[in-house]
């Protein structure tokens, strides 16, 4: 189930030395990797470390792309982990939960990390985060103590947070939330936004390139992105069929999808957007995956991002683009001014809000909580460097 993939036939690797510190990194999707890739990078280019990058779940997967093999050959040494088992129902995701816990028990032994690097909520980290807490392994969890109340990865997000020996944060309110946890502030950073570092980082396309890039006119356009509500699949068909209802309702603007997760029910909301862009491709596109930067291309030029994904709510501020957010996926987590939150019943008033005058004069002014000059990966990489891990394993319940 475990294989090396990249740099190699056998995965060519550097010489080790006994001081290296040894850390594993998981990523299962793209919006992990987007957030993670930048940190590996840091970790990758220091001599003192030896980054194991392991990569499951969708960028494995056809239906979603193998967005692994877009990074995989920067990373000297690549573990490939499939877990997917091509349905999407509760139960086979029972079954992928199984095969992460067998194959990463075999690679990590195989690897003998100091430490593990997480990011987020999703059932692979929590398969992976189990893993390690049985051998033992430091877990450091990244983007803790943020709410998503309408998905099942409300409750893997905080059980990930009770299972990890180190957190990095992006907000103060996040910190917080895991010291109502129990969990110990010294072991708790507050490191700032990675989207943020992203951002300001990126020299993002124009529109024209963009355009050439994606080989597709975009005019006027919305950036969309929809993902099955975990906590309430007996309407995913007919939440979507309303939401390309809505959609056409907007007259001649351009449509940019992209994929689902490899959530339960997932696959369907891909099946039904690939028959639509088909059927509609004149006006509307889908990709697996836009990757960094040609993603936040979009999100800057974009008319509005539509959908209920958390870029909606953390990276489209940056750009003072219009979010309409739907349904309960993302409630509670953080937001700006720029977010127009709708029940799918009432897009269509949400489209009529996002043309009206009071809207697009506040959106002028709207607040940024994300905003930072940190920079993330350089504290988390210097953190992960140099910290004590002698004893980590000991946790402390810290009482209100």
């Amino acid at each position: 189930m475990r294989t090396i993939w990249g740099g190699g036939p056998c995965g060519t690797m550097r010489a080790m030395s006994s001081s290296m510190r040894k850390i594993a990194v998981v990523t299962a999707t793209r919006a992990e990797w987007y957030l993670l890739g930048r940190l590996c990078r840091e970790l990758e280019a220091d001599d003192e470390i030896e980054l194991g990058l392991f990569i499951t779940g969708a960028h494995l997967s056809a239906d979603f792309g193998e967005t692994g093999r877009e990074f995989a050959h920067e990373f000297k040494r690549v573990y490939r982990i499939p877990i997917l088992q091509g349905r999407d129902d509760s139960l086979s995701l029972c079954g992928s939960f199984a095969r992460a816990v067998e194959g990463f028990s075999g690679a990590f032994l195989e690897f003998g990390p100091d430490i593990v690097v997480l990011l987020g909520d999703r059932y692979e980290m929590m398969a992976v985060g189990c893993v390690a807490l049985m051998m033992h392994l430091p877990l450091a969890h990244l983007c803790g103590g943020e709410l998503t109340l309408g998905a099942m990865d409300e409750g893997i997000r905080h059980s990930l947070s009770k299972m990890a020996h180190l957190h990095f944060v992006s907000t103060e309110i996040y910190k917080k939330r895991l010291m109502q946890l129990g969990e110990e502030g010294e072991r708790i950073f507050n490191v700032g936004s990675l989207s943020g570092e992203n951002v300001r980082a990126l020299k993002l396309l124009s529109k024209k390139k963009l355009e050439a890039a994606l080989d597709f006119e975009l005019g006027e356009f919305f950036l969309i992105t929809y993902h099955s509500e975990t906590l309430n699949l007996k309407n995913t068909q007919k939440e979507v069929e309303r939401l390309l209802r809505a959609l056409d309702a907007q007259g001649g603007v351009r449509l940019l999808f992209t994929k689902a997760n490899a959530d339960e029910g997932g696959l369907l909301i891909n099946a039904m957007l690939k028959n639509y862009c088909e059927k509609n491709s004149h006006k509307a596109r889908l990709f697996d995956s836009l990757g960094a930067l040609k993603y936040l291309s979009a999100l800057k030029h974009a008319r509005a991002v539509v959908g209920n994904s958390s870029s909606g709510l953390s990276e489209s501020i940056f750009f003072k683009t219009p979010c309409i957010n739907i349904g309960s996926r993302q409630e509670g987590r953080l937001r700006g001014g720029n977010v127009i939150d709708c029940a799918m019943k009432d897009v269509k008033k949400a489209f009529e809000r996002l043309e009206s005058r009071e809207f697009q004069k506040n959106l002028k002014s709207a607040k940024n909580p994300f905003a930072s000059k940190k920079r993330p990966s350089k504290i988390i990489k210097k953190i992960l460097k140099k910290a004590d891990l002698k004893g980590i394993l000991k946790k402390n319940f810290v009482d209100l």
